[in-house]
């Protein structure tokens, strides 16, 4: 295990030193590309409705309201709940 850690790291300094970044741009690059695909598979799960908003956040550790940004950013519909309280009706 250890070696493996190893190896990546040189690899990612390898990288960073090619690319100009400092090493943690790049994992906060990674660690982007993999929350996206993440969100991707999520999502797919959502529309074929076999899983719950809570399930997801919770797997994604990030509130319902920025899930539902990303529904409405990536124009997927989902059902608006009315948040009045029974004492304005």
């Amino acid at each position: 295990m250890k070696n493996n850690f190893s190896k990546l790291k040189s690899e990612l300094e390898q990288y960073a030193k090619e690319s100009n970044l400092t090493e943690l741009q790049v994992v906060e690059k990674l660690k982007d590309s993999y929350f996206n695909k993440k969100v991707t598979e999520n999502l797919r799960l959502y529309k074929k409705e076999k899983k719950k908003v809570s399930d997801i956040t919770k797997d994604l550790k990030i509130s319902p309201r920025k899930f539902y940004a990303i529904l409405a950013k990536k124009k997927i519909e989902h059902k608006k709940y009315n948040k009045t309280s029974k004492e304005e009706e």
